[in-house]
């Protein structure tokens, strides 16, 4: 017996209100974005999408769905007509059970009725089919407390369907729904998850690489490709923007003109100043990046007001409240882990000071960047970002770029 249907559920995008209408079409556009060149028909409702599967490819439009952000769950399903007497339900409950129950486990039906006209209750038709199927089945015994296998049934007025299985699916909003934002993107392990939880929750990301190349070795920005890379999975049309900013000759300067100790503080308030010069350019309405507060020196809460104090954009801090370890259990989930793990340093871990200020103030950061002209190398170091569009098969000659080069191999 093969599953000709996925059924689809949104999740919290019923909450929504007025908006539902804006935020299920969003999600069904994704849906057929990520099965584009699979033949799976689509239909919606207001709170299911239905995938007609026209060929047995179920399992990798169950991988596609993955990478829609927006879906609560799914479900590969058989379908049955919904009549009176229940007789095709019951037949179909019998067959699934049969072909994916093979030894011995406690069992329950749930039903849920949206057709409320039908003359049974849900209670009535879980229980009319439940002893259906214990009557033609061996390995089967009723626990509707805490059963091993739970049979759902959703009744409607044309069609029912049943199933074993509910994979999770990402939840969260539909990428894009909430506006655009820029990631600030190293090639450590934070800033990827730090992408990936925003467009969860809806935000489109384009991302900023502060690469220092030659200070910095060619391989650090190989790196941040293969991220976006992973990253592009879930991104519409699964492509993402990364921008190169040549950050050398500010690095330069820091490591010159700053003392050691604000050096980490005075590099991130360029780099919040150099994002928030860069967001109107693209649309993007605030910034994004993978601070997690206390981690290290420059995230303490000190640290992030006085970083903070350079920009008037949202600073948006997916990871603030993480453990390291459970970042880390994210990064392996979406595959960025082993990547992020490469010893290739960026310009944020090249020099790391001895003694890093963990309580910086707003007033000595201005006194020491008196001692350099930045905002003309600000300037110029936008002008010369090289933007790149990545997708998950993307295979970019680093070359292009015009990166220098110190390869450390």
């Amino acid at each position: 017996m093969k599953y000709n249907k996925i059924l689809v559920r949104y999740g919290d995008l019923t909450l929504k209100g007025k908006n539902k209408k804006k935020f299920i079409r969003k999600v069904v556009d994704l849906i057929k974005e990520k099965l584009n060149g699979l033949d799976a028909d689509i239909n919606y409702s207001f709170d299911r999408v239905y995938l007609t599967l026209n060929q047995d490819n179920g399992e990798e439009v169950i991988k596609r769905l993955g990478y829609v952000s927006g879906i609560h769950s799914y479900s590969l399903v058989y379908e049955a007509k919904t009549e009176d007497s229940l007789e095709d339900v019951k037949n179909k409950a019998l067959e699934l059970v049969k072909s994916e129950v093979t030894k011995e486990v406690k069992f329950k039906v749930e039903t849920k009725r949206t057709d409320k006209s039908f003359l049974k209750t849900s209670i009535e038709i879980s229980q009319e089919i439940a002893s259906y199927v214990l009557r033609n089945s061996e390995n089967l015994h009723v626990d509707v407390h805490n059963p091993d296998v739970t049979l759902h049934i959703e009744l409607q007025s044309n069609s029912t369907y049943l199933y074993l299985t509910e994979y999770a699916g990402l939840g969260g909003y539909p990428v894009g729904i909430a506006g655009k934002g820029i990631l600030m993107l190293s090639g450590g392990i934070d800033s990827p998850v730090a992408g990936f939880f925003a467009m969860k929750q809806g935000l489109e990301i384009e991302c900023l690489h502060y690469e220092s190349t030659p200070l910095t070795s060619i391989e650090s920005a190989q790196k941040v490709i293969d991220l976006v890379k992973k990253m592009a999975y879930f991104a519409p049309n699964s492509t993402i923007k990364i921008h190169f900013l040549p950050f050398k000759e500010i690095h330069m300067a820091l490591l010159d003109k700053v003392d050691e100790s604000y050096n980490i503080t005075i590099m991130r308030r360029m780099m919040y100043r150099i994002a928030s010069r860069l967001a109107p350019m693209v649309g993007a309405s605030c910034i994004v990046n993978g601070e997690s507060l206390g981690q290290v020196a420059s995230q303490t809460l000190k640290s992030m007001e006085t970083i903070n104090s350079v920009t008037c954009l949202p600073v948006l801090r997916p990871l603030v409240t993480y453990d390291k370890n459970d970042i880390i259990k994210i990064s392996r989930k979406i595959d960025t882990y082993d990547i992020s793990i490469k010893p290739f340093e960026d310009c944020c871990t090249v020099y790391v000071p001895k003694q890093p200020a963990t309580a910086p103030t707003i007033s000595k950061s201005e006194y020491y960047e008196k001692a350099f002209d930045y905002e003309t190398m600000i300037d110029e170091a936008i002008k010369n970002i090289k933007t790149v569009e990545i997708t998950p098969d993307s295979d970019l000659d680093l070359s292009l770029l015009g990166l220098e080069v110190r390869n450390v191999l």
